[in-house]
């Protein structure tokens, strides 16, 4: 089975993806350990490997809860926009505090998660850096109470 990568344009193989499905279900994997679960050297999943990182299709990084680490409020902010929603969006991916940001269909143009270091952080990003955008026509706030479940571990399908 190959899917086709929308980030570089190519397929990946079926080698491909169980490596990625290796790495999902444990970033420090050994390569070695890979190479042996989907029939290659550990070189040969080093360059892999290192080619998908290139490539933007995935990333490996160290996945916090955020309360664990001093930033005591996050948040879902879902934002409506007049006109052309991409100088929106790319504003918002440019702040530290927002983690992601999705383009979307149905009640919200765009919705951001954000982690803030308390609810004054939280008030100054909603109401001095993302309402006065321009083209920003209204918010949204859903403010997180406890994490129940993160994860990243839905494979490759």
């Amino acid at each position: 089975m190959a899917t086709r990568d929308k980030n570089t344009g190519g397929t990946l193989d079926a080698v491909s993806l169980a490596i990625i499905e290796q790495l999902q279900e444990d970033g420090r994997r050994p390569y070695a350990a890979i190479g042996k679960a989907v029939g290659l050297s550990e070189a040969a999943v080093r360059q892999r490997v290192q080619k998908l990182l290139d490539q933007g299709v995935m990333q490996i990084v160290a996945v916090t809860d955020p309360l664990t680490v001093g930033f005591r409020r996050q948040a879902m902010v879902g934002i409506n926009v007049e006109g052309d929603l991409d100088p929106v969006a790319d504003a918002l991916t440019a702040m530290d505090e927002v983690e992601y940001v999705v383009v979307t269909a149905g009640s919200f143009d765009l919705i951001a998660e954000i982690v803030c270091e308390d609810d004054d952080h939280l008030l100054e990003m909603i109401n001095k850096r993302i309402r006065t955008l321009p083209g920003v026509r209204s918010t949204e706030s859903f403010v997180y109470l406890k994490l129940k479940k993160q994860t990243y571990t839905w494979g490759t399908r």
